[in-house]
């Protein structure tokens, strides 16, 4: 029999035909506009099923025998060259959800990968073993306890009692290792979780104004959801006010924008759920509270509500059934508050009376938009906007993270990003094809790094490092764009040429004009890099560590990178090249910093402070030790290790298997040999194991007491002598060497000819691969030379053009004859060096 519905202000969800009707009116309305909506069933399933019976009657009118949307329903926003096309109606209060990729909660996700996607899983499984073993610990104890409580004339007290000791014991011992192997997951994950992500949804094979979630199991999209939840619980602690009793006492009072998306839920009987919601692209915090106020989960709307949560008065309430339908979810919350609403028993903080206020609440939908592969970018970015002009604090790192997402943004609206990359990658084989839309993406951590192979050299593979490589570069050019050098002094007051970079720079990030560039904006830029070259890695130590690597030198002219791809930095590094190993250092910075055990780590107070708190060092100092640990003669030191460390620490955060010692088994971390084996930091993927003078791993993992020993304070501050050590064109040669004749590479000659003899026999290869590798460029420049000449001489005879001045084209001729005669002489020098290999 059914059960009348009560009456009151909680709405009732509208009817599957007016859900139709209300499809009809949006895809009407689209195309009126020249926009493509979103697909029909997320209108029906995700839209209609959160509008109340009287809302849809309200916005949907008929014109010319069509449905549409009345005019003032909705409106158009226009975010550079996209069109969105936003619903403007009332929604019940507890049908939007927080959305996972609130730039809030930024820092809190890691980058998406297929290994973190199974850590999680196995994390999840960790979770309810743990959860399993702590319950069997209190029934051991408990146990235990009800023995220890036994009659002392029973004879079988002892023995029993014996027995619960040993059960209690064996309990907290698989308690201890669920919690070992719960933090060695979450190690492994970095503290964080992989970032969802999200992509169009389609609708037969077109492209929609909706987005959809890979699908994933049920265990893992709650998991995933709740800490999305969490960190944005979080995130709002800072908020200056109770936000939840704000809205119980004056409701929402502006309208939040919503996009629909659909979560594909593989449930553990083999079926997959796709359930349609609105999720707020802005007010986050205002959904989460709202849901709260509701007492729902937003857990259970996103992945099924157990029916028990939201049960009816009368009729089958099964604990076991999920209820997938928004409809049937909302009704049920609506019938349950409009009865208890009407009870004149009802206390005042019930939840029924608390939430009257947003039983509604206004809001602003995406129902269309123009290019819907674009869409969630231009979300994110109108969330940002809003966010960095708001009065709500930011966490420092969700901040800068979205400071470097508007820059780069600016870079892509003045026509600037091709060009700045171009001249960042002066060696790169395909400048022109740039797909710069995806490398928006990688180089904000919102797509994959993939578009940037186009900036790598011909000669240079594809590799995860490389990539990783060729992104810090870019952020670095894009944070320090390299400003024109000053004119000559004419002894005028002349007006520094910023360049066509800096004026981008100086507007997104709303800083001070170039000549008044102090050391607080090289700090603030410093982090600004910092934060954004963190979200290329897993493993997220902590931003401040890189203070101190950039100066006011590098903020008003530049970073003055070394324009080497990585390939060839190491190859110069096996050749003896000291500038190259200066180069590199610098290069490995971020994963110095950003690794499972970090060897970079913020300078903290005085270095002279070192023996009452042990070692003090800032980062640059732990920089230019490890750049002067090249050139200088280190205890426990040798080019073969140097150059097996920086290939590790560039390539550890690429690993997806914990590191084995050489004799088989885990490592140990060198600063916690002595410790007992409870106390030791979990092996995880990514960590470096420490190489000897040779080169080869040890049994050992290099963290900082490793770093702190090999590469000593003192070693960095004795190089504060010899100049600016920081940039990466400075030398790192020490400046009291005794011996004044050195090679070309900045490092003084062995004493004993065979020592000579060794090293050159170990840097030759290198050295010949480094000329291979000239050679190689220079025959592919001489070759595109030729065609375009080809070509101009076709197009010449082809128009009837009259040819060039003779005295450019001779001009032209004697520039090609000199390089003709430098190859021939260096072609010279390489058959003389052939005729020496046989004699070395």
């Amino acid at each position: 029999m059914a059960t009348k519905r009560p009456d009151g202000i909680y709405p009732y969800i509208g009817t599957d035909v007016w859900g139709e009707r209300l499809a009809d009116a949006v895809e009407n309305t689209c195309e009126q506009e020249g926009v493509i909506p979103p697909p029909r069933s997320a209108i029906t399933e995700g839209l209609a099923t959160a509008l109340g019976d009287t809302e849809i009657k309200k916005i949907v009118a008929t014109s010319r025998g069509k449905k549409v949307l009345t005019p003032s329903a909705w409106r158009t926003l226009q975010s550079g060259e996209d069109k969105v096309l936003l619903l403007l109606c009332d929604v019940h209060g507890a049908a939007t959800v927080p959305w996972d990729l609130n730039d809030r909660t930024v820092s809190s996700w890691a980058p998406p990968s297929s290994e973190a996607t199974q850590r999680v899983v196995e994390l999840v499984a960790a979770e309810a073993d743990l959860a399993n073993a702590e319950k069997a610990q209190k029934l051991a104890e408990k146990e235990r306890s009800a023995r220890r409580r036994a009659p002392g004339d029973d004879p079988h007290a002892a023995s029993a009692l014996a027995a619960a000791e040993e059960k209690y014991a064996q309990a907290t011992r698989r308690v201890r290792e669920a919690e070992r192997a719960k933090s060695a997951l979450l190690a492994a994950l970095g503290q964080r979780r992989p970032r969802p992500v999200v992509r169009a949804a389609e609708e037969d094979g077109e492209p929609k104004a909706a987005l959809v979630l890979a699908e994933q199991p049920y265990d893992v999209a709650f998991h995933i959801h709740g800490y999305a939840v969490e960190n944005l619980r979080r995130s709002g602690k800072t908020r200056g006010y109770d936000l939840k009793e704000s809205m119980v006492a004056a409701g929402q009072l502006t309208r939040g924008m919503s996009v629909l998306q659909q979560w594909q839920v593989t449930n553990p009987d083999g079926t997959t759920s796709r359930l349609w919601r609105m999720v707020a692209v802005t007010a986050n915090n205002r959904a989460l509270a709202r849901l709260d106020i509701f007492d729902l989960r937003s857990e259970y709307l996103v992945t099924g509500m157990p029916q028990a949560a939201v049960p009816l008065p009368k009729g089958p309430n099964d604990p076991t059934l999920l209820l997938l339908n928004q409809r049937e979810i909302l009704n049920r919350v609506s019938h349950a508050f409009n009865d208890a609403g009407a009870l004149e028993t009802t206390e005042p903080d019930h939840k029924a009376l608390r939430a009257m206020k947003i039983a509604t609440v206004p809001a602003e939908i995406v129902i269309g938009c123009n290019n819907p592969i674009a869409l969630e970018h231009v979300l994110r970015a109108l969330n940002v906007n809003d966010h960095l002009r708001g009065i709500q604090p930011y966490d420092e790192d969700a901040r800068l993270i979205s400071l470097f997402a508007t820059l780069v943004d600016a870079y892509a609206k003045e026509g600037k990003l091709g060009p700045i990359l171009a001249e960042t990658f002066p060696t790169a084989q395909g400048t022109g094809l740039l797909d710069l839309v995806g490398v928006r993406e990688a180089l904000t951590a919102n797509g994959p790094l993939d578009p940037l192979a186009s900036l790598l050299p011909v000669d240079e593979k594809v590799t995860p490092a490389a990539l990783r490589d060729i992104a810090i570069r870019a952020i670095t050019a894009l944070v320090f764009p390299d400003v024109p050098p000053a004119g000559p002094q004419t002894g005028k007051r002349q007006v520094r040429d910023t360049g066509p970079y800096w004026p981008i720079v100086k507007a997104a990030l709303q800083e001070a004009p170039w000549s008044q560039v102090r050391s607080k904006t090289a700090e603030a830029r410093t982090r600004l890099w910092s934060a954004a070259v963190a979200q290329l890695f897993l493993h997220r130590a902590n931003i401040l560590s890189a203070l101190g690597l950039f100066g006011t030198g590098e903020v008003k002219e530049g970073s003055g990178q070394d324009p080497r791809p990585l390939k060839e930095l190491l190859l110069g590094v096996e050749a003896g090249d000291a500038m190259a190993w200066a180069a590199l250092v610098r290069r490995m910075a971020p994963a110095l910093i950003h690794a499972p055990e970090p060897l970079i780590t913020p300078g903290q107070g005085s270095e002279a402070g070192g023996t009452r708190k042990g070692v003090r060092r800032t980062p640059t100092n732990a920089l230019a030790a490890l750049t002067l640990a090249y050139t200088e003669t280190v205890p426990g030191v040798s080019r073969e290790l140097l150059l097996a460390f920086a290939q590790s620490v560039l390539h550890h955060p690429d690993a997806t298997q914990a590191p084995e010692a050489p004799g088989g088994g885990l490592p140990v971390c060198y600063g916690e040999s002595l410790w007992s084996e409870e106390d030791r930091t979990p092996i995880v993927p990514g960590m470096v194991l420490a190489p000897d003078l040779k080169g080869d791993a040890t049994a050992f993992v290099a963290d900082k007491e490793w770093f702190d020993h090999l590469f000593p304070p003192e070693l960095g501050r004795s190089a504060r002598s010899g100049g600016d050590t920081g940039g990466e064109g400075a030398s790192s040669d020490s400046t009291d060497q005794a011996d004044d004749a050195t090679t070309v590479q900045g490092q003084a000659p062995p004493s004993d000819p065979r020592d000579r003899l060794a090293e050159l026999r170990r840097e030759l290869p290198a050295r010949i691969e480094l000329a291979e590798g000239i050679y190689q460029r220079a025959v592919e420049a001489a070759n595109a030379l030729l065609a375009d000449f080809d070509e101009a001489s076709r197009l010449r005879s082809r128009l009837g053009e009259e040819p060039l001045p003779a005295d450019q084209r001779i001009q032209w001729m004697e520039r090609l004859a000199s390089a003709r005669t430098t190859a021939q002489a260096s072609a010279t020098v390489l058959s003389q060096v052939e005729t020496l290999i046989l004699q070395v």
